[in-house]
């Protein structure tokens, strides 16, 4: 983004963005800290080294990951580097919040209502180690409040922010699975706003074909039209918690599939403990993907209630005053870590990637001074949780009201929180998607309440440049 400011004298311009200004210069000082403190960037085992295999294969080779990340990886992979990939991430995450202000500026907000509502995004530990990790999460993030901007910028949406929105939202799609239903939901919003059914299909259109395009590669080397091959697998994970098979009575070939007394801490560990009754099936699990769909699909129909029960209880992990784990080997934290972490060299997969991508991948380790400081770094994790909640509470009252603005944001926030609990598992991770999309709503809604209301700016006077 050059400019927000196309029309407004530099002076006045300086003195209107003040705030977020200074918030900007110490979020960037934080992420320069970051780069100093940490010897490389943070790599998981085993999503990050999938992301980087792909990018040098190009190929969807993940059962779980579809390839949008990969395909910047792939740009990056010129540099052999992920540690500058790493810094790369982080001005991308500045730029998440300086749209996040630019639209609210645009939509009415003061320059500290609108800073406000970024400092999440700028100051939380958790979202400035997303930057420094190889992971996709971040780029789903910037891909959708993009989107949130295309669609939001003017009161009329256009053909031409239709499409990109569309095309936008596929794009996160792709990068991530669970992205791909916000299609549907922004093409619900738009005749809420009464947008003219061209626009409306100038979204679905733009978003639909580089879903199928990826689908079709996806045949090509799997054999099936999809964008990834785990989704069945997964939702058989999320019923082993509540499944009675007394009460599902599946046909005898899903059957095998009934949960077999093998008990573990939280529904994603069924997908990979070797008690469970998947994992003792032949072969590996994930040709069993349609067999597993079909098995959940009964469950859930069999026991709705059941389903609901255990969605709504982990959902609700993502608001406690004190981090849970959840499950227990992961330790949650709003802080940055201090230590070194060191790779499962006993992978194969480790060094080919370190072999073709970049020789200098290693175990992440503090670096001192540096490391310290971060690690002094206070962030009480109720602003992480708690505060999160009463965030979406404050975007729900300002959606119920004709034509709400923060009704999109909002809905975007709900989407992303429950729909991976749903289809899987809670993840404390999974929760910072939702994030800047319950703080978008939240600022959005506090206008909407009867008690107060800021004064617009004039909208003329801000443009971004297509």
């Amino acid at each position: 983004m050059a400019s927000i400011l196309a029309s407004i004298p530099a002076g006045r311009a300086l003195r209107a963005h003040r705030l977020f200004g200074v918030a900007l210069v110490l979020a960037a000082a934080l992420r320069v800290l970051v780069m100093l403190g940490y010897d490389t960037a943070q790599v998981y085992w085993y999503d990050s080294f999938t992301y980087l295999d792909t990018a040098v294969h190009m190929q969807p080779r993940g059962a779980f990951h579809p390839a949008g990340y990969a395909w910047f990886l792939w740009l990056m992979r010129p540099f052999h580097s992920v540690h500058l990939i790493a810094g790369v991430q982080h001005v991308l995450g500045l730029g998440i919040a300086v749209m996040m202000y630019a639209l609210l500026r645009r939509r009415g907000l003061p320059g500290w209502g609108a800073g406000l509502a970024t400092l999440p995004v700028l100051f939380d530990p958790s979202f400035v180690r997303l930057e420094h990790a190889i992971l996709s999460d971040l780029q789903v993030i910037a891909l959708l409040v993009a989107a949130l901007l295309a669609l939001m910028w003017r009161e009329e949406v256009t053909v031409r922010a239709a499409a990109a929105a569309g095309l936008l939202i596929a794009l996160a799609g792709l990068t991530r699975t669970a992205a791909v239903p916000l299609l549907g939901l922004a093409a619900l919003w738009l005749p809420l706003r009464r947008t003219p059914w061209r626009r409306t299909a100038a979204l679905l259109v733009a978003g639909a074909l580089p879903l199928l395009a990826y689908a079709g590669w996806y045949a090509q080397h799997h054999g099936r039209f999809a964008l990834s091959g785990s989704d069945g697998v997964a939702l058989w994970a999320r019923t082993m918690t509540f499944a009675d098979c007394s009460i599902i009575q599946p046909p005898p070939e899903e059957a095998k599939l009934c949960p077999n007394g093998a008990v573990v801490d939280a529904a994603s560990e069924y997908v990979w403990a070797p008690g469970a009754s998947l994992n003792r099936l032949p072969g590996d699990r994930f040709q069993y993907n349609d067999l597993a769909r079909s098995f959940a699909l009964k469950a859930i129909a069999a026991q709705p209630l059941d389903y609901l029960r255990v969605v709504v209880r982990d959902t609700s992990l993502a608001f406690t005053w004190e981090p849970v784990r959840h499950p227990q080997r992961v330790t949650p934290t709003s802080n940055f870590p201090y230590g070194s972490w060191k790779l499962p060299e006993e992978h194969a997969l480790v060094h080919q990637v370190r072999r073709e991508y970049d020789p200098a991948i290693r175990g992440m380790s503090s670096v001192e001074p540096f490391g310290s400081i971060l690690a002094a770094y206070p962030y009480p994790w109720f602003l992480h949780g708690t505060m999160f909640g009463v965030l979406l509470l404050a975007g729900a009252a300002g959606s119920i009201r004709r034509r709400p603005p923060a009704l999109l944001p909002w809905a975007f926030a709900m989407f992303l929180l429950v729909a991976p609990v749903a289809a899987l598992d809670f993840d404390h991770r999974y929760v910072l998607p939702a994030i800047p999309m319950a703080c978008v709503a939240a600022a959005l809604a506090v206008p909407a309440l009867p008690r107060r209301r800021y004064r617009a700016v004039e909208p003329e006077r801000i443009s971004v440049p297509v």
